[in-house]
């Protein structure tokens, strides 16, 4: 009996290991297809520009008004709230590659790590969002916007700042590649999340907080916009 009770511990204790990495319900064509569809519609009734920036990610992209916010860029917003970077992944042919996009400004990550993902499946999932986008797109800039801070999430912040520097060391190995610090810009005197910053649900951007990152972003945009003079 004593062996059975070790061995039942013994396999639990794998699970729960061999689990911490997959994320708990993911579903990607089950969860965003109709989304996805809504994408594709409008695209079928409305033209797009061509070498545009585009936003693609969570919440945190869906919700910044990129439009207004970057009315001097030729924009296309494909954020859709509560994805994972390998949700993006997964649909990156039909919301990424089909419009060849010049700059590609990306927020993931947030979700992944409160879906208890370690900071090197981000990593390796981000990794492979950049495989895909180059495998096609060679000359496509890439902007990673850091996982930001939340009063929400907070106890997560360590894995999270964690995932963010394995990015920002990746993205210097190559010069089409941009890690965007967009986390401390929201951060108080006290080194926490600024609530000021944050709707009431202590997780999303208010306009206050759109606005700083807007406009720290915007002259790194613009410098990715231009013509590269590096080899990679």
């Amino acid at each position: 009996m004593r062996k059975k009770l070790c061995l039942l511990v013994l396999l639990c204790c794998a699970s729960v290991l061999s689990g911490q990495d997959k994320p708990r319900g993911e579903d990607p064509a089950g969860r965003w297809e109709k989304t996805i569809q809504q994408f594709e519609d409008w695209d079928r009734k409305n033209s797009f520009p061509s070498d545009a920036v585009l936003f693609v990610g969570s919440s945190s992209i869906r919700g910044w008004p990129t439009r207004e916010s970057f009315g001097e860029l030729p924009v296309i917003n494909r954020g859709f709230g509560g994805s994972q970077i390998s949700e993006v992944n997964y649909f990156a042919e039909r919301i990424v590659l089909r419009y060849a996009p010049k700059v590609i400004v990306f927020y993931a990550g947030d979700n992944d790590v409160a879906a208890g993902k370690s900071p090197k499946r981000v990593f390796d999932d981000y990794r492979k969002f950049v495989k895909i986008v180059h495998r096609k797109l060679p000359r496509t800039r890439i902007i990673f916007v850091a996982i930001k801070p939340s009063g929400r999430r907070w106890s997560l912040w360590p894995v999270m700042a964690e995932a963010n520097k394995m990015i920002e060391d990746f993205s210097g190995t190559d010069g089409r590649l941009i890690y965007f610090d967009s986390a401390t810009p929201l951060l108080a005197g006290d080194g926490k999340p600024d609530a000021k910053l944050f709707l009431k649900d202590n997780l999303h951007l208010n306009a206050d907080g759109y606005r700083i990152w807007t406009r720290l972003l915007g002259p790194v945009i613009e410098e990715a916009m231009r013509p590269s003079t590096k080899r990679r």
